[in-house]
């Protein structure tokens, strides 16, 4: 037999206050704290390494024991989640509805745009480097592995995880591109490419 426990039940079993927090609230205090990084470890410690060390039972005990040992954190995350939080009250005031039609395009319009065809991207910026042409790949050319062509040499373009799959790659007879998402892009590294060209 399975039973589920809510966070909620799971609280009221061991005896811990339940807030009632605002609705949404938890969701922008959850955004802010990312993005202040308030309840990371060098602000308030290894948690799941603190409760090991724990020697108590109650929810008491461990509130004192982890006050003990970081007497500000609560402090020091309170204040810096407080401070996101005013910046974003200032950015809200921003917000127009132009400003949401605009992100909304972005995500829906551009960015699956530029996500799904990056490839070409990819093709033109590596014919740059060699100051030559570049060209996307027929279905049947596609169908070999294919992802384009620059200066004429066929390249198939690949994410960088490829290389630790052995057993999903196929046979691929051209040269490779391999890419790595980062944080606001991609890089794109062109050595295989261009080795031995």
């Amino acid at each position: 037999m399975k039973k589920k426990l809510s966070f909620h039940q799971l609280k009221e079993s061991l005896g811990a206050p339940v807030y009632d927090f605002p609705k949404y609230s938890t969701q922008l205090l959850n955004v802010a704290n990312q993005n202040a990084q308030a309840t990371r470890p060098k602000v308030v410690g290894q948690l799941s390494e603190l409760i090991q060390q724990f020697p108590g039972n109650t929810l008491e005990e461990w509130e004192e024991w982890y006050l003990e040992k970081h007497p500000e954190s609560i402090e020091v995350a309170t204040k810096k989640i407080e401070e996101m939080i005013e910046r974003f009250r200032e950015s809200l005031d921003q917000v127009s509805r132009e400003t949401i039609q605009s992100w909304v395009r972005d995500l829906v319009i551009i960015k699956t745009f530029v996500g799904l065809r990056f490839q070409e991207a990819v093709l033109k910026e590596g014919a740059q480097l060699l100051n030559t042409v570049y060209r996307l790949s027929s279905e049947e050319e596609e169908s070999k592995g294919i992802d384009g062509f620059i200066g004429g040499i066929p390249v198939s373009i690949k994410p960088e995880t490829y290389k630790s799959k052995p057993n999903l790659q196929e046979k691929i007879e051209v040269k490779i591109v391999y890419y790595s998402k980062v944080k606001d892009g991609i890089e794109v590294d062109y050595t295989g490419f261009l080795a031995n060209k």
